[in-house]
């Protein structure tokens, strides 16, 4: 039994080391967002609360019934004064008469039914127009995590390159270190030289602390923006950031962009607040029903019959209401007079966002092809810093160099490999904004 247990925790752990270790690319890190990410489940629930919206207009054109009942014990019946010859006396004469009864009870049935109300119509269009608004909102929520988490998963790329490289530069330092420690050793290397090793050996290890902790920052960021555990290991790719080069000769139509047709939505959306503010002007026309049932006497009615001194009587009315506005204070026309200030600043900020979105896709492009010119240049200015180190280090081995020429050319490589690095984060990162002024932010999916 204990060695049935040992097997399942070994198992287990086995399992769980197994998920740890599995490379988590740019797809499954976005995959992962999108099902885990607060943000794209509440513009979800949006959606969902919309089909609600449309039910709540849609009661407003639907019967409305319902039930009432009071309960009166009147102490003192109010007297009211009378001509007595309605009763057969003498005319002229008044008579003081107390009507009603010390209990009165009502129980009845009401109901209401619009025949005519153009805010009603308006409103049943204008939340169906909701719904599709709360659905490109969804889309657009969507792409706005798609874009933090690429961006935040090259930012973790990036620091792991520079981690890599750091580590690269300390263990060629150390190698350099030992050689000229032997040498020191050996009489043919001055102290100095053995002490400056040992202070750039420290400065590396400074700066590889500083990175470390930059790395973790970074991969703390990616969790946060695709909704993982923050206690959570990521193992991130190398393979995941080739550059490609992309089609830039098409100009996207930023009138399909999400950002574009959220506004145009939303035009759509004040037109119908206008025309709800219009409907102002226009007549309603409703029915109304009721029927009830009215108990009176000096007993408490309920529970009691006529025997008991408590009658019981039911009436009932039907009735067509309307209702026709004259004049309201000018209030509605200052209202539609704000309505249509509003769409003229939406207006505007359709302008104003078509022309940001070609602009973004305009400097987009701008910055691929001046990436991709950094990119080759300083491959090339890393090679060229490899081939100086490599041919420093045999003159220095041989006697023939200085110790400073040969660090020197071992930060001249370090700063064409952080050059480099750098060079292909920001082509990763325009080409991400250029990916999203194409509207295609989803294809990062495929």
């Amino acid at each position: 039994m204990k060695n049935k247990l040992l097997i399942i925790m070994i198992f287990i752990a086995n399992f769980i080391q197994a998920q740890e270790n599995k490379p988590l690319t740019l797809k499954d890190a976005i995959t992962f967002a999108l099902e885990n990410k607060a943000d794209v489940k509440k513009s979800k629930l949006k959606v969902i609360n919309s089909d609600y919206q449309i039910q709540e207009v849609r009661a407003r054109a639907l019967p409305q019934i319902s039930a009432n009942g009071n309960l009166i014990y009147n102490p003192d019946i109010q007297a009211s004064f009378l001509d007595a010859g309605s009763f057969g006396g003498q005319p002229g004469t008044v008579i003081k008469a107390k009507l009603g009864q010390a209990w009165t009870s009502t129980a009845g049935l009401s109901l209401t039914q619009t025949l005519f109300d153009q805010s009603v119509f308006t409103g049943l269009k204008a939340a169906k127009s909701t719904k599709e608004f709360y659905k490109i909102n969804d889309q657009l929520t969507e792409e706005q995590v798609i874009e933090r988490v690429a961006n935040a998963y090259y930012q973790v790329y990036v620091q792991r390159q520079n981690l890599i490289v750091i580590d690269s530069t300390l263990n060629n330092t150390l190698k350099i270190k030992t050689i000229v420690k032997t040498q020191f050793e050996n009489g043919l290397a001055k102290k100095i030289d053995l002490d400056r090793i040992l202070v750039k050996l420290s400065n590396i290890s400074t700066q590889r602390q500083q990175i470390l902790n930059a790395v973790m920052l970074q991969e703390n960021a990616l969790k946060f923006y695709i909704g993982m555990p923050i206690e959570a290991k990521i193992n991130i790719p190398n393979t995941a950031f080739e550059v490609s080069p992309q089609v830039l000769s098409e100009t996207p139509n930023t009138t399909n962009r999400t950002d574009y047709l959220l506004l145009k939505k939303n035009e759509e959306l004040l037109q119908y607040q206008k025309k709800s503010i219009l409907a102002g002007y226009y007549p309603t026309l409703s029915l109304s029903g009721n029927y009830n049932f009215l108990g009176q006497g000096k007993k408490m009615p309920l529970g009691s019959l006529p025997s008991d001194g408590v009658y019981w009587s039911n009436y009932s009315s039907i009735g067509l209401n309307l209702k026709i506005p004259i004049f309201t204070g000018f209030g509605t026309r200052a209202k539609v007079r704000q309505a249509e200030n509003s769409l003229l600043s939406i207006k505007e900020d359709l302008k104003d966002t078509k022309l940001a979105l070609d602009l973004a896709y305009e400097n987009a492009k701008l910055q691929i092809d001046n990436s991709i010119i950094t990119i080759k240049s300083q491959k090339e200015n890393e090679q060229l810093a490899q081939e100086v180190l490599d041919n420093t280090k045999n003159n220095y081995y041989q006697g023939l160099t200085t110790l400073t020429d040969l660090l020197d050319a071992e930060n001249a490589l370090t700063e064409a490999q952080n050059n480099y690095t750098s060079a292909i984060l920001n082509y990763k990162l325009a080409e991400i904004q250029l990916i999203k002024s194409k509207g295609e932010l989803k294809s990062l999916l495929k």
